[in-house]
């Protein structure tokens, strides 16, 4: 298969013009018969909504199936389950809030931001209880971060599973947080010198406790109560969550209701036996938080067909790192045999999602559809074999392998792996 990658520039004109080069004959005949071109339509006789119709705007009926969808079978209940965005009919990298994954351990709780309440507590000089009020009134930052659940692409560990990207890595989202430097607050309560460690609790019944580092409670750690310019959602923590970018979800508490500064790290739940790595010879690994580089191809993919025959197409998708920005996604259509390089829609920004293009002319031949991430330290996306050398089958977290996608002659995908 040739693999013409377009040239940057003046060239995509070129491109694009050629494809239309193509399809302009068979355009031109169809449009003599076509009643869309030739006749009036409804929508052109006669008003549409008032801007009353719709105080708070939803997604159009014709994009009903752009959605978050769960897994039946991966929790006993929803109320401890996951729903996952639908990437592979997304395109730019911030996700919209109603279609953002979310993670229970107990359920998503209602509360009113006049009845929140967060108390600092600990190895502090002054124990301190803020409202929603009060935290309204500190400084505040706006950042764009990721969100990936440690357990995004757990399933395929020991074999490709579920085929599609929504199901696969779907358990992500990237939006505008906008809240108080964590700082801010451990500097108004005073930590004591022998405060290295804290633990945080959110308001629902799981509470669903994390011991966080103080270097990194210094560092980028956010409280949040805006995100992508408004109100967190009910399900996202409102009214107040922590933000720990880089770093894997189940850290970012939701409903956040306390912090304590300590001396160590609790050993929680969560944080042995869960969100531990366990390797092949029955051990685990702990403190694995950051979430290292990884990508997937969203479009072409096994929910989002090739809708045409051959001829121009775009292959896009989404790379981010925990470990800072994204530098360059290769992208391989013969299962790694050869590479190109993909266009990045910007430049990658830390702890963000990126998303890349590749614009070829597809001959209509099966391919190999694979993305491999490079992030700002060096590191490269690993296979999944290159993983399971180390790891062995028995894990569940952490899982950033090469995804690869089997593309057939008539556009469908499907989930593979391949050796």
């Amino acid at each position: 298969m040739t693999i013409r990658k377009t040239p940057k520039g003046a060239s995509r004109r070129a491109f694009l013009t050629s494809a239309a080069a193509a399809t302009l004959g068979a355009g031109a005949a169809r449009a003599a018969g076509d009643p869309l071109i030739t006749e009036i339509q409804p929508w052109a006789q006669g008003f549409g909504d008032g801007v009353d119709a719709t105080p708070y705007g939803l997604p159009i009926e014709y994009e009903s199936d752009v959605v978050r969808r769960n897994v039946e079978w991966l929790t006993a209940d929803t109320i401890s389950s996951i729903n996952f965005t639908p990437i592979h009919a997304l395109d730019g990298t911030i996700t919209p809030q109603g279609c953002a994954f979310e993670r229970h351990h107990s359920g998503a709780i209602d509360m009113r931001k006049q009845d929140y309440r967060l108390m600092l507590h600990g190895m502090v000089e002054k124990e301190l209880v803020f409202t929603y009020e009060d935290l309204e009134r500190f400084p505040r930052e706006s950042h764009v971060y990721f969100c990936e659940c440690a357990a995004n692409s757990g399933m395929e560990w020991a074999g490709a599973q579920l085929n599609g990207a929504q199901f696969t890595h779907g358990m992500i989202h990237n939006m505008e947080y906008v809240g108080i430097p964590l700082r801010t607050l451990l500097a108004e309560v005073g930590v004591k010198p022998e405060g290295k460690w804290l633990y945080v609790e959110g308001h629902d019944a799981s509470s669903n406790g994390r011991s966080i580092p103080m270097e990194k409670a210094l560092d980028d750690v956010l409280l949040a109560f805006k995100a992508n310019g408004e109100a967190l959602r009910k399900e996202h923590g409102y009214p107040v969550r922590l933000v720990v970018p880089g770093w894997e979800g189940n850290m970012w508490i939701k409903w956040i209701r306390r912090i304590e500064v300590m001396a160590g790290p609790v050993e929680s739940r969560e944080e042995t036996s869960k969100y531990t790595d366990t390797l092949a010879d029955g051990t685990s690994r702990k403190w694995t938080w950051v979430m290292d580089a990884k990508s997937v191809i969203t479009s072409p993919s096994p929910q989002s067909p090739i809708p045409h025959g051959p001829g121009p197409m775009v292959i896009t998708g989404l790379a981010w790192s925990g470990r800072g920005a994204i530098t360059r996604v290769d992208v391989t259509t013969d299962g790694g045999k050869n590479w190109t390089e993909a266009r990045l829609a910007s430049e990658g920004k830390a702890k963000a999602l990126t998303r890349f293009y590749l614009d070829l002319e597809w001959d209509g031949a099966e391919m190999l559809l694979q993305s491999r991430a490079h992030d700002q330290t060096g590191y490269v996306q690993p296979t999944k074999d290159q993983l399971r050398e180390v790891r062995g089958l028995n894990s569940i977290y952490h899982n950033n392998g090469i995804q690869t996608w089997w593309v057939k002659a008539d556009g469908r995908a499907e989930n593979v792996e391949i050796s």
